[in-house]
C-alpha cells in the first residue's frame, strides 16, 4: 500500500514569511498539528504546534497581551520552523512510512514530488486508518490469523479449506 492512496490531500501550507500567530491561528482554526513551511510554492521547513508552543512560552515571558499579541505578530514562521523537515514521495510505501515516523518520533510528514512541490500529509492517524482498514474492525466478518510453514503453496491450502466451507475473498480498496 502506498502513502499516495493514503495521505491527507487537502493540505493547509504557511508561507515561511507569515506570522507566528497567523500560524497559530491556522493551526486552530484547522485543527491540525502542523503546517508546512512553503517558500515559492516548494517545501522549506515545517512547523508543530508544539514549536508554536515553545517559542510562545519562551517568547512571552513577563509580558502583557497587547505586547504578547505584538511580539506574536513580528515574529516570522522562518524562524522557528523546522529547516530540512523530513518528507517522503508519493510511492513509498506505509510501512516504510511508518518505520520513518516511528524512527524520527515525529507525527507526520508532508508528501512531496520530485520537485519539492507538496502534494499531500501523512500523519499517524492515517496510518491508524490503513490498519483499521486491514483489520476489517467495524465491518461484517471475521478475522483469522495462522502460521503456516514457509514454502510454495501453503496458503493457497489454507484459502481452500475457507472456500470449501463457504468463505469468500473480500477486497476493499481506500481512495
Amino acid at each position: 500500500m502506498l502513502v499516495k492512496n493514503w495521505m491527507s490531500k487537502d493540505v493547509v501550507t504557511v508561507d515561511e514569511n507569515e506570522s507566528m500567530s497567523q500560524a497559530i491561528r491556522l493551526l486552530k482554526k484547522k485543527n491540525i498539528r502542523m503546517l508546512p513551511v512553503m517558500k515559492d510554492g516548494k517545501l522549506s521547513g515545517i512547523v508543530t504546534d508544539r514549536d508554536l508552543k515553545k517559542a510562545s512560552a519562551s517568547d512571552a515571558t513577563a509580558l502583557e497581551a497587547h505586547e504578547l499579541k505584538y511580539v506574536l505578530d513580528k515574529i516570522k514562521v522562518k524562524t522557528i520552523m523546522t529547516k530540512n523537515p523530513i518528507a517522503v514521495p508519493p510511492d513509498l510505501t506505509v510501512e516504510e512510512t511508518a518505520e520513518i515516523l516511528l524512527k524520527n518520533k515525529i507525527s507526520g510528514v508532508p508528501v512531496v514530488d520530485d520537485t519539492g512541490v507538496v502534494m499531500g500529509i501523512i500523519t499517524q492517524t492515517d496510518l491508524f486508518k490503513v490498519i483499521i482498514s486491514l483489520t476489517g474492525v467495524g465491518k461484517k466478518g471475521i478475522q483469522f490469523a495462522f502460521q503456516v510453514e514457509d514454502r510454495p503453496g501453503s496458503i493457497k491450502k489454507i484459502a481452500d479449506v475457507i472456500r470449501a466451507h463457504g468463505g469468500r475473498r473480500r477486497t476493499h480498496r481506500n481512495g
